[in-house]
């Protein structure tokens, strides 16, 4: 995953024959967010909590740093307390009785009330320190749950279907503030999510697991463009990722974004203009055409390269194209692209119709690490 061991890189290798068969083995580098999806049961927690300490394995090493906090062949095994880990869980796990503040502190080797404040203002919630958990929201609550991993200054984190808990616009707001607070990270981030959506948007690495074992493992989309590790998600539609940029706000509703392939519009994004956005494109929503249409209705038309067709099940083909350094997938029929007589490095347009895209199916880009923040 990097190319040393650097600071904080997280490194994990499981193997068991029960409860559950797992034979899983991976590296997360400092800053970065791996995401851990499959189907129910196919070891994604079992892992979290091997590299918590709150399983053990039949075989099994997690290091991080170089140093060991499991290794089996050791006979090594470092108490939960011990390992410096920030966990965030579905159910927030706040004391009741505590305040937002007061439960930051909780994890804190020294209490500090100046540091928690100053880091429930990094997961904006400031002015809400003296409240308690009956005070605030579900997305509140699992912000302070946040705070308070973060704020044992932990060597890596750990994220166990964080947002699942809450509404659709409150899940989307988090996953926007994750991807600002990931500027002020420097530790490898574990993900465990059965929301492939929220693994495309917020990860920069995927692992997909299917009974135990890993089906595919790599960047996020190289993993998206995988049919095999598709299936072991239990999805039949590939998605490609496109970075772009808001530009300006029309008066007319739409939103026009800046790619490196020209102008896009979409349905208004709550996003001043300046901010580098990722758009998720399912490749059902893609049209292709040989030239440059006209007098269509759809805003969006791209000029690009097909890159590669990747036959699929039944009657699909997945056609990748290129659009300068990025690319976007579209699905087709093979008739289709016996009729366009396609082949790789043929020119095309892509047509994406402004409506298709999703609101969350757009997302805020990581800013660059601020690199000097430490671990909160």
């Amino acid at each position: 995953m990097d190319d040393g061991r650097g600071a904080m890189t997280l490194e994990v290798m499981a193997q068991a024959e029960s409860p559950i068969p797992l034979d899983a083995a991976f590296r997360v580098a400092p800053g970065e967010l791996l995401a851990l999806v499959g189907h129910s049961g196919a070891g994604k927690t079992t892992l979290l909590r091997t590299i918590a300490g709150l399983w053990r394995p039949q075989r099994a090493r997690v290091a991080v740093d170089g140093v060991a906090w499991l290794d089996t062949q050791a006979g090594l095994d470092v108490p939960i307390h011990r390992r410096r880990l920030g966990i965030v869980f579905q159910s927030y796990a706040l004391f009741p009785h505590m305040t937002a503040a007061q439960n930051v502190m909780a994890a804190m080797d020294r209490k500090d009330a100046a540091e928690a404040a100053r880091i429930l203002d990094l997961v904006n919630l400031h002015g809400l320190a003296d409240r308690h958990p009956a005070q605030l929201s579900g997305g509140q609550q699992q912000r302070v749950a946040l705070a308070r991993a973060l704020a044992r200054r932990p060597k890596a984190l750990l994220l166990d279907e964080p947002f699942s808990a809450v509404d659709r616009a409150t899940r989307e707001k988090l996953h926007d503030e994750i991807i600002a607070l990931r500027a002020h990270l420097e530790m490898p981030v574990v993900l465990v999510t059965h929301d492939v959506n929220e693994a495309q948007m917020l990860a920069d690495r995927m692992v997909v697991l299917d009974a135990g074992r890993i089906v595919r493992a790599g960047t996020t989309a190289e993993v998206m463009a995988d049919p095999d590790a598709l299936r072991a998600m239990g999805i039949r539609e590939l998605a490609a990722m496109l970075p772009a940029t808001v530009a300006e706000h029309l008066s007319d509703g739409l939103t026009r974004l800046d790619a490196a392939t020209g102008p896009l519009f979409l349905p208004t994004v709550a996003a001043a203009p300046g901010t580098r956005l990722r758009m998720r494109i399912m490749a059902h929503d893609v049209i292709l055409s040989r030239g440059r249409p006209e007098g269509l209705s759809a805003q969006n038309i791209l000029a690009g390269t097909v890159a590669r067709i990747v036959p699929g099940a039944g009657l699909g083909v997945m056609v990748h194209v290129a659009l300068g350094d990025q690319e976007i997938v579209a699905r087709i029929t093979r008739r289709a692209v016996e009729q366009m007589r396609l082949r790789p490095g043929d020119p095309v347009h892509a047509i994406v119709k402004s409506m298709l895209v999703a609101r969350d199916h757009v997302a805020r880009q990581q800013a660059d690490p601020a690199g000097s923040e430490g671990g909160a």
